[in-house]
């Protein structure tokens, strides 16, 4: 049984960066590996969002910019009341079009015609942070011809990557995040988009187990992905092609590494804002 969303209690961090430049990126990246999950940029640095029962005294103790010298990073943090996400996410969420033919949206901005119309409500699953990861696995999906491939969409959030990949031919989709709040809110996504051969399932890796994929799309974190690459390599079919986003391109060579490791090849990549959109083809 799923919770409410009212369960989660989330901390807002906010930090303020001297020099803002180029640190703000540099402390997303580095709070996202200790349990960060949203972020807001702002003129003087960056509001960070962790979910209350993640954060504890230390949780900063991990973020090596923290104590850089080459930069001076103050903070402030509050616990935020769940209640505020809607109006707080309206404020921050503009839409995103690629390619002059996929635009996300909210039902509260008006419909441009493009080629694929993907209407989403703004919750606290869609970080503003990570608009260039998603921006860039849009841009792979378009290329992509899905004509009846079974395709998973690891750490699915809003699940607009699964609606999209629907949309492009897919046969059938697993969604799957590790979130109840992103579960909660990719059901009622799906449904706005009647997307109905997506399937929004809550959990992790362990969803994985005997389940074998044509196509998969995997925007989590450096961490994660590093974690669960050996479960991808078994479930993506010979010959499959697998779409990873969610961390810079300094860490391009250790994904590169740890999928040569189970047989998945290295085939192109996106840069974007110093993040990496990366596509990858099993043996």
């Amino acid at each position: 049984m799923s919770h409410s969303v009212t369960d989660q209690i989330y901390i807002e961090y906010q930090f303020t960066i001297t020099p803002l430049q180029p640190w703000n990126d540099v402390l997303i990246a580095q709070l996202g590996e200790v349990g960060f999950e949203s972020f807001v940029e702002t003129e003087s640095g960056v509001t960070g969002y962790v979910l209350k029962s993640l954060d504890h005294d230390s949780i900063l103790e991990d973020v090596d910019l923290m104590s850089s010298e080459l930069v001076d990073i103050a903070f402030a943090k509050a616990e935020i009341e769940p209640t505020n996400w809607n109006a707080e996410w309206e404020r921050n969420f503009s839409p995103i079009t690629v390619d002059n033919r996929c635009e996300v949206r909210a039902p509260f901005h008006k419909a441009t015609g493009v080629e694929f119309d993907i209407v989403i409500e703004p919750k606290m699953s869609f970080g503003t942070g990570h608009h260039q990861t998603t921006h860039m696995m849009i841009q792979h999906l378009l290329n992509e011809d899905l004509t009846g491939l079974k395709v998973l969409d690891m750490g699915s959030g809003t699940g607009v990557l699964g609606i999209l990949a629907q949309m492009r031919g897919a046969l059938d989709v697993d969604a799957i995040d590790i979130d109840t709040w992103c579960y909660e809110n990719a059901i009622e996504n799906v449904e706005r988009n009647k997307a109905d051969k997506v399937n929004v399932i809550l959990g992790g890796a362990e969803q994985l187990e005997g389940k074998m994929y044509d196509f998969i799309i995997a925007n989590i974190n450096r961490n994660i992905l590093l974690q669960d690459i050996p479960v991808y390599g078994k479930c993506l079919k010979s010959g499959g092609t697998i779409l990873f986003s969610g961390f810079y391109t300094d860490d391009l060579e250790l994904i590169k590494e740890a999928c040569n490791k189970v047989g998945i090849q290295y085939d192109s990549h996106k840069v974007k804002d110093n993040w990496v959109g990366l596509k990858m083809i099993k043996n």
